[in-house]
């Protein structure tokens, strides 16, 4: 199962965990709870141990920061988990820095040159050996072209990939352990969350990666007045080496120095919230590694502030349904609408089918009313969400994987705009911007569009319709399609048939009521002179219209 080289790693990280004391907390536990008397029979347990006197919070830090940075990263992301973990435990992983020595610059040189496969002041003019930061996956020097443009370039730690694979093999296997013996294995999904950290990881190792995600947040927010996002130079980047503008702003974190210059901080903070909430609802694109370090402030106008962000490895996306059901959740809290926000979960799957709505709905009111009876501004948005996991967990939550970058950015989000702006209210400014795109999702408006985008491809398969019908009335009726089809595809594609009938149905009276609303408003249009002088026939006839056509739209079933 082992080799050498893993065996040597398990030696290393049991006697990182005895140093820190954590062979207590590990006996401890649920599945070796009928073995810990074997604690007391270890020589190191003889003699009292310094670190026993930390918390177990802290005794785990300090032993992921031992060691390396992958279990730095890991733990990083564990501490966003707070239905996985208990609460001064993922405040102590919380405080994890990924933080790890230089290497030497003249290795940095050899990297890029062999990237490159030409001397490097070929491609610079100057490069600077001393880095500007260092990182677990790589670190950054400035340099300079020779066209004189300012950049920073980014350069992978050598031997990293090796080290990272090796790592999260023993991962795999802890997490394996874990859902095969711990009985909250198969709700918590320890697989998943390892597999989902090791895309996230493996991702990073390649910077024309990184490059492409900041070229398309770059295109995102294009001339905003709230984002910057710095230009890539795509001839001279490379798999383990990427070249950027270099940018000059204050850090985001230096608070002392965004007041002495007069920063309107309530408006940075949120304007934080709006990029956050534009990343995730407008664009499905998310800067998923928003924590300080990654964050600048461009404080040239005091009274307008924009952001600059960098270090783009970590980007997260969101499905269609996801970015809705997500949605409609934070509004249906927003109105305390806990019923719906039961509801959803099961429609969505994350909790299961069989979960009664009122049980689900009443623990959740139980939650949330205490906290909306405090004044808005005192409520965490971020810790509500977790204790919100916390109690699904009764009702056994599936952990969403897909989720994890998002809670993790949302937490880094609202702890920096509280930061900069303690009366930070985060729900009040996320609000609306939630209520106008479900607006969009679903008014007119986005009917119309979705219609104009569909026209061509309806317009193109049209005329082969009639000969896809004849084809499938003459399969059935020489029973081809009963052999072909087991008796379970044939009842799917029955369901499938009624409802493409009901739609098509409901999108013809819908059509058939928005033209005979149109013909209304022409006929009395010598008394209207604007569109809200229609008759109310008018209106009542293409709202039916609209509201059909939204029901005959595909997935609205």
């Amino acid at each position: 199962m082992f080799g050498p080289a893993q065996l040597l790693r398990l030696l290393h990280i049991n006697r990182v965990l005895v140093r820190h004391g954590l062979d207590e907390i590990i006996l401890a536990t649920h599945l070796f709870r009928p073995v810990a008397f074997l604690r007391h029979l270890l020589p190191w347990n003889w003699v009292p141990r310094q670190q026993l006197e930390l918390s177990r919070g802290a005794r785990i830090r300090l032993a992921l920061e031992d060691l390396g940075p992958i279990f730095v990263k890991f733990g990083q992301m564990l501490s966003t988990r707070r239905d996985l973990l208990p609460d001064d435990i993922a405040l102590e992983l919380a405080r994890l820095q990924d933080r790890v020595p230089p290497f030497p610059g003249a290795q940095a040189r050899m990297i890029v040159e062999k990237a490159y496969g030409q001397p490097l002041d070929s491609m610079f003019a100057e490069f600077s050996p001393q880095p500007l930061a260092s990182a677990s996956i790589a670190q950054v020097h400035t340099a300079r072209l020779h066209n004189g443009r300012d950049v920073v370039v980014k350069v992978l730690r050598p031997g990293i990939e090796k080290t990272i694979r090796r790592d999260v093999e023993l991962l795999y296997l802890i997490a394996s352990l874990a859902q095969r013996y711990w009985k909250e294995g198969r709700r918590l999904r320890p697989l998943e969350v390892v597999r989902e950290y090791e895309k996230t990881i493996i991702d990073e190792l390649d910077l024309v990666r990184e490059a492409a995600n900041a070229s398309q947040l770059r295109h995102n927010f294009k001339d905003s007045p709230i984002l910057y996002v710095p230009e890539v130079f795509w001839p001279e980047t490379r798999r383990e080496v990427l070249v950027m503008e270099r940018i000059h702003g204050l850090p985001v974190g230096d608070i002392a120095e965004l007041h002495r210059r007069g920063v309107d901080l309530k408006k940075l903070s949120e304007r934080g919230v709006e990029i956050f909430f534009t990343q995730v609802f407008r664009d499905s694109f998310f800067h998923a590694d928003m924590h300080p370090g990654n964050i600048f402030v461009n404080a040239e106008d005091p009274a307008d502030p924009r952001y600059i962000a960098v270090d783009f490895g970590i980007i997260g996306t969101l499905s269609p349904t996801d970015q809705h059901y997500l949605a409609e959740n934070f509004l249906a809290f927003f109105h305390r609408d806990y019923r719906r926000v039961a509801e959803l979960h099961i429609e969505s799957g994350w909790v299961p089918a069989e979960t009664r709505v009122d049980e689900f709905e009443s623990a959740i009111r139980t939650v949330s009313e205490p906290i909306f009876d405090r004044p808005l501004k005192d409520i965490s948005f971020g810790g509500f969400l977790l204790t919100l996991f916390q109690t699904a967990r009764r009702f056994n939550m599936e952990v969403q994987p897909q989720l994890v970058l998002l809670q993790k950015t949302l937490l880094n989000i609202e702890g920096l705009g509280r930061q900069l702006d303690p009366e930070l209210d985060l729900w009040k400014t996320a609000k609306p911007f939630l209520e106008n795109w479900m607006r969009d999702r679903v008014g007119p408006r986005a009917v119309f569009k979705r219609i104009s985008y569909q026209l061509p491809r309806w317009a193109d398969q049209t005329p082969d319709l009639p000969t896809l019908l004849h084809n499938l009335l003459r399969r059935g009726s020489s029973g081809e399609i009963t052999v072909q089809l087991h008796k379970q595809e044939m009842e799917q594609l029955r369901r499938e048939l009624r409802h493409a009938n009901r739609r098509s149905f409901h999108a013809t009276v819908g059509a058939a009521l928005i033209v005979g609303a149109v013909l209304l408003f022409g006929l009395d249009a010598q008394h209207a002179t604007n569109l809200w002088q229609m008759p109310p026939l008018s209106w009542l006839l293409g709202g039916l219209g609209a509201g059909l056509l939204l029901a005959a739209w595909p997935g609205s079933e």
